[in-house]
C-alpha cells in the first residue's frame, strides 16, 4: 500500500476534511511535505502548544494562531489555498461554534481550495461535518519491512556488543516477524529490540513477551483478558474427536502461509451440560495449537450508553485480528446475543455488528464460543458457514472420569497409585468435570480436619454426600441431549 500515492487522490478529490486516527503522528505529517511540492500548495501544523507554523519550508511558529477558534478563523480568512494539520483537534469537536466554523470552512473549499486534516489517536467526528469527512488509516508495515527491521535491530546489537552475533534459527525469526504484524514500525522496532537484547537471541521463549507486551498495547477498556501460558489439552480428560478434529486442522491454522486448496478454519461452538469442561477446551486449543489466548468478556462490554457497547465489540473485534494468530474465546455467548425486553435493540446490533466480522477476512483468528443454552442463540449464527463445527461436551464416561480423577490428585500433589479410580468413577456416576474436581478438594479438607492422609473413602464419602447437577436437574440436561442428537457432533 502506498501511503502518500493514497492520501494525495483524496486531496486531489477535494475532499474538504481528511480524518485520520493514529498513533504515529510524527509519520502522518511528514507524509503531507513532499505533496507540498507536488501540489503546490504550502502545508501548516497548529497544535495547542504550538500554534499554527509551514512546515514545507522552515518557518517560526505563529504564536498569535494557537487558539483552535482563531485558527479556524484564519483558515476561513486565507486566500492561499494550502493543507492545514490540525493535531489533537478532537476534545474541540464539543464546542458548537467550533463544529460550525469547521462546517464553514468545508463548504467553502469549493473556492477557497483548502484542506483540513485532522489527526489524533481517537476522533469522533460529530453528525454535522460527517458528509465532508474522510477516514484514511496508515498502513501496517509488511512482513517484509518487519524482517529487515529485526535485521537491523540484530545488526545494532551486534555492533555494540564486540560483533557477537545474534542467535536464532528461521522458524523463531518467521515467529517473531510474524508476531509483530498489526503494529506501527515504532511499536514494532520497540519489541523487536526488547527480544534481541535480554539474551543476545531470538528464541521461541521471546514469542510469549512479545506478545503480552503487543497486547498491552491494545488493551484500552478491559473487555478482552489475555492469557499465553494456556492449559496443555493433555490437562483435559476425554474430548478425543474434538481432540483429533483439531490435531487435523492444526498444521493449516498455524502455518504463516497459505496451503492450497485449504482455508484456515474460522472456529467452533462448544455445547454442553455445565461443568463438563466448555471452558478447559477452549483455553487448550490455545494451548495445542501454541498461539496466545484472548477471552471476550460479554459482562463487561455492555454499557449503559448508547452506541458504547457495540464500539467495546469493534475494538475487541480489532485488537483480536491485530493479535492473530490467536485464539478468540467468547464464553456463554448466548448471555450477551440473547435479545431482551429494554435493550434498546443492543443485541441484535451487538449481533449484527458480530456476524459483519465474521464474514469478512479474519483470518488467523480462530473463535471458540461457549454456549449453555443454544436453543436462545439466534440462528443466523449457528448456520453452518459461520463456524465450522458444533460439539457437544456430556457428561464424562467411566474412563474419563478416571482420568479426571487422576488428573485432579495429580494437580494437588497426591500419588495416583494409591487411589482406586476405577472405584471413584462407578460411584461418581452423573458427575461432570468440575463436580468431581470439587469432590477432591471436599475430601482433601476432611483428611486435613481428621489429620489423616486423603485416601479413596475420603473421596466416596464426599461423592456420597453430594447430588450432581445431572440429578438434581435431570429433565432439563435430558431436553438439552436430545436437542444435541443429531444437530451436533459429540466431542467424545
Amino acid at each position: 500500500m502506498n501511503d502518500a500515492h493514497d492520501i494525495e487522490v483524496l486531496l486531489r478529490s477535494r475532499i474538504p476534511v481528511i480524518v485520520i486516527e493514529t498513533h504515529e503522528e510524527k509519520r502522518a505529517v511528514e507524509m503531507f511535505i513532499p505533496l507540498a511540492l507536488r501540489m503546490a500548495k504550502p502545508v501548516f501544523v497548529w497544535s495547542i502548544t504550538q500554534g499554527l507554523k509551514r512546515v514545507d519550508i522552515d518557518m517560526p511558529p505563529q504564536k498569535h494562531n494557537i487558539d483552535p477558534d482563531i485558527v479556524i478563523g484564519h483558515i476561513k480568512s486565507s486566500s492561499v489555498p494550502a493543507i492545514y494539520l490540525l493535531l489533537d483537534f478532537h476534545p474541540y469537536l464539543n464546542d458548537p461554534k467550533l463544529v460550525r466554523q469547521l462546517r464553514e470552512v468545508a463548504q467553502a473549499r469549493e473556492e477557497s481550495g483548502d484542506t483540513v486534516v485532522l489527526i489524533s489517536h481517537d476522533i469522533d467526528i460529530p453528525p454535522e461535518l460527517q458528509k465532508y469527512c474522510a477516514y484514511f488509516s496508515l498502513s501496517m508495515p509488511d512482513e517484509k519491512v518487519l524482517r529487515k527491521l529485526v535485521v537491523e535491530e540484530a545488526r545494532a546489537w551486534s555492533a555494540k556488543n564486540h560483533g557477537r552475533k545474534v542467535r536464532t534459527d528461521e522458524e523463531s525469526m518467521e515467529m517473531l516477524v510474524r508476531n509483530l504484524a498489526g503494529l506501527t514500525l515504532v511499536d514494532a522496532r520497540r519489541l523487536a529490540r526488547s527480544a534481541i537484547c535480554n539474551d543476545g537471541a531470538i528464541s521461541k521463549n521471546d514469542i510469549a513477551e512479545v506478545m503480552q507486551a503487543k497486547y498491552k498495547l491494545f488493551d484500552r477498556d478491559g473487555v478482552l483478558s489475555f492469557e499465553y501460558d494456556v492449559a496443555h489439552f493433555a490437562n483435559v480428560g476425554g474430548l478425543r474427536k474434538l481432540r483429533h478434529w483439531l490435531e487435523q486442522r492444526k498444521s493449516v491454522f498455524t502455518s504463516a502461509r497459505n496451503i492450497s486448496g485449504l482455508e484456515r478454519p474460522k472456529g467452533i461452538m462448544l455445547l454442553g451440560v455445565q461443568g463438563c469442561g466448555k471452558s478447559l477446551a477452549a483455553r487448550a486449543v490455545a494451548g495445542m495449537w501454541g498461539i496466545p489466548l484472548l477471552r471476550l468478556d460479554f459482562g463487561s462490554l455492555y454499557n449503559k450508553y448508547i452506541g458504547e457497547t457495540e464500539k467495546n465489540l469493534r475494538q475487541s473485534l480489532k485488537t483480536a485480528r491485530v493479535m492473530a494468530p490467536c485464539v478468540l474465546w467468547i464464553d456463554e455467548i448466548e448471555k450477551g446475543l440473547s435479545s431482551e425486553e429494554g435493550d434498546s435493540g443492543t443485541s441484535r446490533r451487538i449481533l449484527g455488528t458480530l456476524l459483519t466480522w465474521m464474514s469478512e477476512e479474519n483470518e488467523g483468528v480462530f473463535i471458540v464460543a461457549t454456549a449453555n443454552d443454544i436453543e436462545s442463540l439466534p440462528p443466523e449464527l449457528i448456520r453452518k458457514g459461520r463456524l465450522d463445527e458444533i460439539f457437544f461436551v456430556d457428561l464424562p464416561d467411566a474412563g474419563t472420569r478416571a482420568t479426571v480423577f487422576a488428573v485432579h490428585l495429580k494437580k494437588r500433589n497426591q500419588d495416583v497409585e494409591k487411589f482406586e479410580l476405577d472405584k471413584l468413577a462407578q460411584q461418581a456416576d452423573k458427575f461432570s468435570g468440575s463436580e468431581i474436581e470439587q469432590a477432591v478438594v471436599s475430601a482433601m479438607y476432611a483428611a486435613h480436619a481428621a489429620k489423616a492422609a486423603l485416601n479413596t473413602q475420603h473421596i466416596l464419602d464426599e461423592l456420597g454426600n453430594t447430588r450432581p447437577l445431572a440429578v438434581v436437574m435431570a429433565e432439563k440436561i435430558q431436553q438439552l441431549r436430545e436437542w444435541a442428537a443429531g444437530r451436533t457432533v459429540s466431542a467424545d
